[in-house]
C-alpha cells in the first residue's frame, strides 16, 4: 500500500484494476482551516495508454500494482507485431500491431529494452534513451554550407525518416533520440 506522501513521478500504482504510472504530482494546501491537503496526480494507464487526472486527499491509500520491470530484448518483427524476450526468464511476448508501430522505427534485432510486466503479461516496452542506426539514404554531402543551421532528410535502416546535418553521408552510423526521433550525433 502507498499513501499520497509516497507519490512521485515514475511510481506505478493500481487504480481500477489497472497498473498506472504517475506522470506528474502537485500538492495544494488548503486556505480554509480544517480542510485536507489535496494531492493532484496525472497518470498514464499502462493497459490503455490513456493519460488521466485524479485528485486524492492527503493520507489516502492506494494499492501497489503487481508490476515489474525486466531486462528484455527485441527479437524480430512478425508482420506488424513485435516479438520480445525477457532476458531473465527467456519467455517471449508479442506486442500487437497498433502498439508496435510507434516503437518499430527505433528497433533492430537484438536491441535491449525494458519490459513492463503486469500479472505475468507484457503491458509496455521502454526503449533506451538513444539508439545507433545506419543512414541508408540521403542527399550527397553539401560543400561550402553556410553557418546557418541547414538540414537534409535521411532514411535510416529501420525506415525512420529524420532531419540530419548536411555533412552526413549514406552508410554512416548516427545516434537518434527515441523520445522525439531527432538526430543527436555521429556514433
Amino acid at each position: 500500500m502507498f499513501t499520497t506522501s509516497d507519490f512521485k513521478k515514475g511510481l506505478v500504482i493500481q487504480l481500477d484494476g489497472a497498473p498506472c504510472v504517475i506522470v506528474d504530482v502537485t500538492v495544494s494546501s488548503p486556505t480554509a482551516r480544517g480542510a485536507n491537503t489535496m494531492v493532484r496526480t496525472k497518470y498514464r494507464n499502462l493497459l490503455t495508454a490513456q493519460v488521466l487526472e485524479k485528485t486524492f486527499r492527503s493520507g489516502d491509500k492506494v494499492d501497489e500494482a503487481d508490476y515489474g520491470r525486466n531486462k528484455g530484448q527485441f527479437l524480430y518483427a512478425d508482420g506488424g507485431k513485435g516479438v520480445f524476450m525477457d532476458l531473465e526468464t527467456y519467455e517471449q511476448f508479442e506486442m500487437p500491431e497498433g502498439e508496435f508501430e510507434s516503437l518499430a522505427p527505433y528497433l533492430l534485432e537484438g536491441t535491449e529494452v525494458v519490459l513492463g510486466l503486469f500479472e505475468g503479461r507484457m503491458v509496455n516496452v521502454e526503449l533506451p534513451m538513444t539508439v545507433e542506426l545506419t543512414v541508408t539514404e540521403t542527399a550527397p554531402a553539401m560543400k561550402n554550407a553556410t553557418a546557418t543551421a541547414q538540414t537534409k532528410e535521411a532514411v535510416l535502416e529501420t525506415g525512420l525518416r529524420l532531419q540530419v546535418p548536411p555533412y552526413l553521408e549514406s552508410g554512416e552510423r548516427i545516434k537518434v533520440d527515441t523520445r522525439d526521433g531527432r538526430f543527436i550525433s555521429r556514433a
